[in-house]
């Protein structure tokens, strides 16, 4: 089989209404895909202000705000219009982004066809739960997440870290990688800018320790407060700078008064933002790969992460940044003072850091997802005489 006799059903959670790491990798990926020949078709809710044009043909998808967080929708489970949409489109291979109710119909659908299927894994979405004071539910999550993983012919995953942890989960489909990219032109350490520092009321010599990404609590935003605030009653000299916008960003600037809100930056903007960090603190405990964190790494920031799936598989403790258990304020702290003191480590590690990230380009990891479309097709046909 060729890459121009796919044809694939994609089905997304987000596919441009929100612009995140999750809905960048998917719009890469279907350019891709469409270069190289291969009929797609998305599937998402969409909004009528979307974040960002979508690549390839998106079918709206009925959908409904999640609840508590009205920036998200859920597309519902399998409407009659989308229905009839993917029987004219007649795939050979559905893709489904997330498990939810559009993801769940799209997997029934297609296994009562007899289609296919290829699920990614893009965020731990059973840990989203305990931020918003719900935890007691994450069990149940985890079993809804497992029969969903359990039912597809193959799960794409970004790092090795997670295989071991839906392995643990009791997923036993089998696995394939899928690695994230950088735009290396926009991500680099030549970006940086003492001038947009200043603009912000950072000085030249002042450390500034970058939150980039939404603003939302299961971003680990009050660890992140916690530890500024430990840097300040510890003397620590420097700065928050907090690039992004969401939901939380009042509630997180009560917290973090002195920082610096650089709000939204995209395109090149966001570049210089990145490479303007003396180091990119990511506590999150949600991520799969962390794109902020390779972003970081490939503009010459050293990093600060939580010891969790995702920033194990990028930073190398000690190289490029230092790992840390999660939700330990005092070791964030000392983690980050130790960078702030010494200058020569922060540089080693930031140029440790930009030559790692050379190797994470978008074309080759989507060309790994080409290639299991096709391996998944190739072992459900029948051999040949």
């Amino acid at each position: 089989m060729q890459p121009s006799d796919l044809r694939v059903a994609f089905f997304s959670g987000n596919y441009n209404y929100i612009r995140d790491g999750a809905n960048q990798a998917q719009n890469l990926l279907v350019g891709y895909l469409l270069a190289q020949g291969v009929q797609v078709r998305v599937y998402s809710p969409t909004t009528d202000q979307p974040a960002f044009p979508p690549v390839g043909d998106l079918v709206k998808v009925p959908g409904f705000s999640f609840p508590g967080r009205a920036d998200y929708k859920l597309g519902r489970y399998f409407p009659r219009e989308t229905r009839a949409d993917v029987e004219a489109f007649a795939p050979n291979l559905i893709h489904v982004s997330a498990p939810e109710f559009l993801g769940h119909g799209a997997l029934t659908y297609a296994r009562r066809h007899r289609i296919a299927t290829v699920a990614a894994l893009h965020t731990r979405f059973e840990t989203y739960f305990r931020y918003y004071d719900i935890g007691f539910i994450e069990p149940t999550i985890q079993w809804i997440l497992r029969r969903f993983y359990n039912r597809v012919d193959r799960v794409l995953v970004p790092t090795p870290s997670i295989v071991a942890l839906i392995r643990e989960q009791g997923v036993t489909t089998p696995t394939s990688i899928w690695p994230r990219g950088v735009d290396h032109d926009r991500f680099r350490p030549g970006a940086r800018s003492l001038e947009w520092r200043r603009s912000l009321g950072i000085g030249d010599d002042e450390i500034a320790i970058g939150f980039l990404g939404r603003l939302v609590l299961e971003k680990g935003l009050d660890v992140f407060a916690d530890v500024a605030t430990t840097l300040r009653a510890r003397g620590i000299p420097h700065r928050v700078l907090v690039v992004g916008e969401g939901p939380a960003r009042d509630a997180f600037a009560e917290r973090v008064p002195e920082a610096a809100f650089a709000g939204f930056q995209r395109g090149d903007d966001l570049g210089r933002a990145v490479a303007s960090m003396d180091i990119l603190f990511n506590p999150s405990v949600t991520e799969t790969w962390g794109q902020v964190t390779s972003e970081a790494m490939a503009s010459g920031v050293p990093v600060v992460a939580a010891r969790a799936t995702g920033a194990v598989d990028l930073v190398d403790d000690g190289v490029t940044g230092l790992l840390v258990h999660p939700y330990e304020a005092e070791a964030y702290a000392d983690a980050i003072a130790r960078i702030v003191a010494d200058p020569a480590l922060r540089r080693s590690m930031g140029e440790a850091g930009h030559a790692k990230a050379e190797s994470y380009r978008w074309d080759a990891a989507s060309q790994l997802v080409l290639d299991a479309y096709l391996d998944v097709l190739a072992e459900r046909s029948p051999p040949t005489c």
